[in-house]
């Protein structure tokens, strides 16, 4: 829906703060933002690093003047819970590309799949895959990888704090990730799967948390969508409050 603040039946709101989302399934980080901006007409809005819609999980918004902290926030180390499926490879690295390996991974075992992920851990150089809003000449991978168009990319660097897998049940894991900022996990997942020579995708991902912010303050959208602006100024209100004793 597009934002229309002149014709909205709520005067414009002009509070601000920050606002904790836990994003739904199947919603883009930019479906949160026009949600919150059009339900209670706020001219400002913006997140702090992108989810993509197959993910989950914390999502931080700034709104009004706190939309100039949007950098600073999306520079901040993160969170995630993350499950992974080795033997198959897809052109995006997880379960919304197209297969394009099948690779028998049962002569993987527990112990090796742990010492492939633990050698990760620390400063690394990852690509960013195409299916990714990374700009490349001014144009975003997704868009051409869209269109069929594959480019160079760039390698960044990239920190691994810890990595521990949480449940294991081969060909499938789960594992706990913090790392730093523009890490992609399904990248990870992906490179891994080579190492152990039978590819690997993502399946599964939620974020945890994002600096010092943490899913379990996080609102979900139905809880969202029974505020009123008296509500969302109470809350940002508190917030802040939670933000200076901080």
């Amino acid at each position: 829906m597009r934002y229309k603040p002149g014709k909205h039946r709520l005067p414009p709101f002009t509070g601000y703060g920050i606002m904790l989302v836990d994003k739904p399934i199947l919603w883009t980080s930019f479906d949160v933002v026009n949600f919150v901006r059009n339900r209670f007409n706020v001219p400002k809005v913006g997140h702090c690093g992108t989810l993509d819609p197959a993910a989950t999980g914390l999502l931080v918004l700034v709104l009004g003047k706190f939309t100039s902290y949007s950098e600073k926030l999306s520079g901040e180390d993160k969170c995630y819970e993350a499950d992974m499926l080795l033997g198959v490879e897809t052109s995006s690295g997880d379960i919304d590309g197209e297969v394009t390996s099948r690779k028998d991974p049962s002569q993987i075992t527990e112990e090796l799949l742990r010492s492939t992920l633990a050698g990760f851990i620390g400063e690394q150089m990852q690509t960013p895959p195409m299916v990714s809003a990374v700009k490349v000449d001014g144009k975003k991978l997704y868009d051409l990888a869209r269109k069929g168009i594959e480019v160079e990319r760039q390698a960044k660097p990239i920190v691994i704090h810890s990595l521990d897998i949480t449940e294991c049940d081969l060909p499938r894991c789960k594992f706990t990730l913090n790392c730093s900022k523009g890490t992609y996990v399904r990248t990870l997942c992906s490179d891994a799967g080579k190492k152990l020579g039978v590819g690997a995708m993502l399946t599964n991902l939620r974020r945890t948390r994002s600096g010092k912010f943490d899913i379990a303050n996080a609102l979900t959208i139905e809880q969202i969508r029974a505020f009123s602006q008296e509500d969302l100024g109470a809350y940002l209100a508190r917030g802040l409050t939670l933000l200076m004793k901080g």
